[in-house]
């Protein structure tokens, strides 16, 4: 009783580890009924195509008929001219994978044959229709120890209905004696055939297309996006969902992310072929990396004030806030640094995307030999709110400043009224750094998307610690992508730099 009362706390004691490592997604991406349909069309014409091009074996044999003797036959040359599959669909098989169903299929055969019956030889060609075609096919999907997902026919069964022959010849009571001898032969290897170009197709096809699904996306000479499967592919009654690990990554030295990702409540939304589920942790791990990176530092310089603003970045201007300046530091240009203390943390909701960054700002006084003398440091408080879209299958955003709020943290020039600072800063702020975050923002991160994949009829939603995308989806076919290669491009594409961008030269 003890042994077996041990055996039952080991197993709840495993249960609950095993449930806590469960790792939640970072990123989701869900294929509706409707994408499953679009991607399905796609992948017909490329089985029926497939089908097409099968190459029949010759058939030969030997029946023996009552009172007549022995019949030999030959069938040579088989040419299958069409393979049509007019009525197909694709549904989701839960917790197995995809079933794909094709009804009233369709070919045309016709090639040589031949016969010898005793002193009775003949040839000919002949006409050859196969009708009420059924294939069922059972695609099962899962994920390899890279991250990428893979497929494969775990079944593939196909039935034919009904065979018609018609021969040219002279001696029709002979071919209607070796008709159902050709018809069940010919039946039974078609149907052969036909599973062994789906599974063929599938693994070679299908299965190599999946694999444009980047499990990693370079960003920039700084970070990656990690978008490999945590899970193989989950099909309910109504879509087909991916987790992926949705995670930003230095490229220099990986390592790992001080928080978790947490559950997202998916709707049950289905009106686009596909949605995206961004969750809080996808954009707060870019923060994370590209704070550990030092990339979150900012140097403004007197050259990088707008023309039309009229001050300048140097101690006269600020002595008229800071009065000790004009008599340490007089008339010297002055530098100011600008740096997160701490990676932003981002809020996702009903209401939107926010954060609330904390930003210091040191203020320098360039000497006359170019060295930096430390003036004050300043922090600075904000509310900022993102505007986010989809371009060109990038996620883009650009961010909004609400009100700002100022401290001094610490000061080498004496006290100072702070609040006098805060029109300065606000130029600055709105005139200088936002831009330029907005011009690195609207080059956006790459979506998860296998080649030739556009998408199109965006929606944007905020949902509680994720960010909802919804889209359909347009296969660029390879001629479709030569008429836009000949084309050309509508406006040059930069290449994304590094965040931050570098700051603009000195105005001459």
């Amino acid at each position: 009783m003890g042994a077996q009362n041990l055996a039952v706390a080991c197993g709840a004691l495993a249960l609950c580890l095993a449930l806590t490592g469960a790792t939640n997604p970072g990123f989701v991406v869900r294929i509706t009924q409707a994408g499953l349909d679009y991607a399905h069309q796609q992948g017909i014409a490329v089985l029926e195509k497939e089908l097409a091009q099968l190459k029949l074996p010759d058939i030969s044999g030997d029946f023996r008929i009552r009172h007549v003797g022995k019949v030999h036959y030959e069938i040579s040359r088989l040419d299958l001219r069409s393979f049509h599959l007019p009525y197909s669909r694709i549904s989701l098989v839960p917790n197995m994978g995809l079933q794909v169903s094709i009804s009233n299929a369709f070919a045309e055969v016709d090639g040589n044959w031949r016969v010898k019956l005793h002193f009775i030889r003949d040839h000919g060609s002949f006409d050859l229709m196969v009708e009420n075609v059924y294939i069922k096919i059972i695609l099962k999907l899962g994920n390899d120890a890279s991250g990428k997902p893979t497929i494969d026919t775990s079944d593939c069964s196909t039935r034919i209905s009904k065979v018609r022959v018609h021969f040219s010849g002279k001696f029709g009571w002979l071919y209607n004696l070796f008709y159902s001898a050709i018809e069940s032969r010919f039946r039974e290897i078609l149907e052969s055939k036909v599973c062994e170009s789906v599974v063929t197709s599938v693994r070679s096809d299908l299965q190599p297309y999946l694999r444009t699904l980047p499990v990693t996306a370079r960003i920039d000479a700084m970070a990656g996006i990690d978008y490999s499967l945590v899970a193989p592919p989950t099909a309910t009654t109504q879509s087909l969902d991916v987790d992926l690990k949705g995670e930003f990554f230095s490229l220099a030295h990986r390592s790992a992310v001080p928080f978790s990702p947490l559950a997202l409540a998916f709707p049950s939304d289905h009106d686009r072929m596909v949605y995206f589920g961004a969750s809080s942790y996808f954009f707060n791990t870019a923060g994370f990396v590209y704070h550990a990176a030092g990339a979150l530092v900012f140097e403004i310089t007197d050259s990088m004030i707008p023309k039309d603003v009229e001050f300048h970045l140097n101690t006269s201007t600020f002595s008229a806030f800071v009065p000790q300046l004009e008599k340490m530091y007089p008339d010297m240009l002055m530098k100011l640094r600008l740096s997160a203390p701490s990676a932003p943390f981002l809020n996702i909701g009903p209401g939107g995307l926010s954060l609330k960054p904390v930003v210091d700002i040191q203020a320098y006084a360039i000497l006359p030999n170019s060295s930096l003398a430390p003036l004050f440091l300043l922090s600075l408080t904000s509310n900022v709110s993102a505007v986010i879209d989809v371009k060109s299958g990038h996620i883009v955003g650009s961010l909004k400043v609400g009100r700002m709020k100022l401290s001094l943290k610490y000061s080498d020039v004496g006290t100072f009224q702070v609040r006098m600072l805060q029109s300065i800063v606000n130029i600055v702020a709105s005139n200088i750094l936002l831009p330029r975050l907005n011009d690195r923002l609207d080059q956006g991160f790459p979506l998860p998307l296998p080649d030739r994949v556009q998408l199109s009829n965006i929606l944007v939603r905020f949902h509680q610690n994720f960010l909802l995308l919804g889209a359909d989806v347009h296969y660029q076919s390879a001629p479709e992508m030569e008429i836009k290669r000949r084309e050309g491009p509508r406006a040059p594409k930069m290449p994304p730099s590094p965040l931050p961008s570098p700051w603009p030269r000195r105005r001459s």
